[in-house]
C-alpha cells in the first residue's frame, strides 16, 4: 500500500530522559546504571553532563521531561538545583510539559521536595515496592512502612501527581502479602500506579544468590494471580490499565513513557542512558567513570549505535504499542510506519486471534486480559 510518511529524521524528539546515577545504597535485585558510596563524584558527573548536553548546540523544547535513576533525589539540594537548571536551560519544558522525578520515600524531604517544585516537577514516581516490612527487608529497600504515607502525604503537597512503584513474585512472597500492599496503595489515592514481577538479571546481586539456590522463585501460578488481583483491586478503585504494568486515575498517565510506547523519538543524557533520534538509537557508556573521562577529553559518550531499517523500526513500534491496552490502530500504524500490520505479521496474527491472546477486527490489535500475562512471549514472533 502507498502511503506518504514523514521521514523519521525530520521528526524532532518532543521527550527527553536525563539519567542520574547516584544511590545510597544498590539493592540486590537491581543491574541499572547507577553507583554507591560514590557521592564524591557528583560535581564531576554534572560537569560531564553539561558538556553532553553542549552538544544539542541550541535548547531543545520538550512536552515531557523525565529525571531516572539511580535516585535522582539522592543528590543534596544545592546538587539538585544544580541539575535542574542545567536540564531545563537545555531542554525547556513547553508550557502544559510533564516533568517526571523518580524518588525514594527516605530522600523525599520538605526541602527537597520544594525544590523539585520550584523547578516546575509535577509529577513524582516513589520506589515504594512493597509495604511489607519482610520484602522491603528482602529487596535491600532502605525505607520501611511508616515512611511511605509521610512521603506520599508530603509529595502530595508539592505535585499534582504522584505515582507508586510496587514489585510482587518476591521470593517466600504469598497471595495475601501482596494483596495487602494493594490493599495499602490504593488506601493512599496516588494518581499512578506501576506494578513489575520481579525479575533477577544478569549484574544483580540477586543473580548469584539464586545461583547457589539462594532464592527459590514464586511459582508462575502465583505470579499469574498477583497480576490479575492488581488488575481487579486497580481498576476496582477507579485506576484505568492502559499499559501492561501500568495503572492511573483519568487523566494521570505517564506521557513521558507513552512516547517510548507510540514509537516516538527522545532525547536522553548521562551514563546509562538510551536515545532514539533519527532512527538511530544510541546508548551511552554505562560505566560513569568512564563517562566523565570521554566528556572530560572531548570525546562522545555513546558506546553503542544503531541505525534501525525502516522495517525494524516498524516492528519495535508495533510490540511496544502493543504494550498499552488500548492496542494499534491500524490506520494510524500504517500512515505513521509505511507498512501494514499484516505485512508484518499477519502469518502469526490468526495462531493468537485464535488462542485468544489477540484480539484483531481488521481496524485495531490488542491484547486481550489472556493475552496481557502472556505477552512476552507473543513479541518474539513480531521480531526479526
Amino acid at each position: 500500500m502507498a502511503v506518504n510518511v514523514l521521514p523519521v529524521a525530520a521528526v524532532e524528539p518532543r521527550a527527553a530522559y536525563v539519567h542520574v546515577p547516584f544511590c545510597r545504597h544498590r539493592c540486590g535485585y537491581c543491574n541499572f546504571t547507577l553507583i554507591a558510596g560514590r557521592d564524591d563524584l557528583i560535581p564531576a558527573y554534572l560537569d560531564a553532563l553539561e558538556r553532553e548536553l553542549r552538544q544539542l548546540a541550541h535548547p531543545r523544547p520538550v512536552d515531557t521531561l523525565f529525571f531516572g535513576g539511580g535516585t535522582p533525589t539522592h543528590l543534596a539540594v544545592d546538587e539538585l538545583r544544580r541539575l535542574l537548571r542545567l536540564t531545563l536551560a537545555w531542554f525547556p519544558l513547553a508550557g502544559g510539559g510533564e516533568f517526571s522525578v523518580e524518588a525514594n520515600p527516605r530522600d523525599a524531604t520538605p526541602e527537597k521536595l520544594a525544590t523539585l517544585a520550584e523547578f516546575g516537577v509535577n509529577r513524582l514516581s516513589l520506589g515504594v515496592q512493597s509495604f511489607s516490612a519482610r520484602k522491603l527487608e528482602l529487596l535491600e529497600r532502605d525505607h520501611r512502612h511508616d515512611e511511605i504515607a509521610r512521603a506520599v502525604s508530603l509529595a502530595a503537597g508539592h505535585f499534582p501527581s504522584v505515582g507508586i512503584d510496587l514489585i510482587f513474585g518476591v521470593p517466600g512472597e504469598s497471595a495475601r502479602e501482596w494483596h495487602d500492599d494493594l490493599r495499602e496503595t490504593i488506601a493512599l489515592r496516588p494518581a499512578h500506579v506501576s506494578t513489575y514481577g520481579l525479575t533477577i538479571e544478569k549484574g544483580a546481586a540477586f543473580y548469584g544468590r539464586a545461583r547457589r539456590g539462594e532464592f527459590t522463585a514464586v511459582d508462575e501460578e502465583l505470579e499469574r494471580a498477583c497480576y490479575e488481583d492488581a488488575q481487579d483491586q486497580l481498576q476496582a478503585a477507579g485506576y484505568q490499565h492502559y499499559e501492561v504494568s501500568n495503572y492511573a486515575r483519568p487523566g494521570f498517565r505517564c506521557r513521558h513513557n507513552e512516547a517510548y510506547w507510540l514509537g516516538q523519538p527522545y532525547f536522553a543524557a548521562g551514563p546509562g542512558a538510551a536515545r532514539f533520534v533519527g532512527g538511530r538509537r544510541e546508548v551511552n557508556h554505562r560505566s560513569l567513570v568512564a563517562y566523565i573521562r570521554r566528556l572530560a577529553a572531548g570525546q562522545s559518550p555513546v558506546a553503542e549505535w544503531e541505525q534501525l531499517e525502516p522495517e525494524d523500526a516498524a516492528r519495535e513500534r508495533l510490540v511496544f504499542g502493543l504494550r498499552r491496552l488500548e492496542g494499534v490502530d491500524a490506520g494510524e500504524f500504517a500512515a505513521t510506519t509505511g507498512f501494514s500490520i499484516e505485512q508484518l505479521v499477519g502469518g502469526a496474527l490468526p495462531r493468537y486471534v485464535d488462542l485468544g491472546l489477540l484480539e484483531w477486527n481488521g481496524s485495531r490489535l490488542r491484547l486481550t486480559r489472556a493475552g496481557v500475562l502472556v505477552s512476552d512471549g507473543i513479541w518474539p514472533a513480531f521480531l526479526r
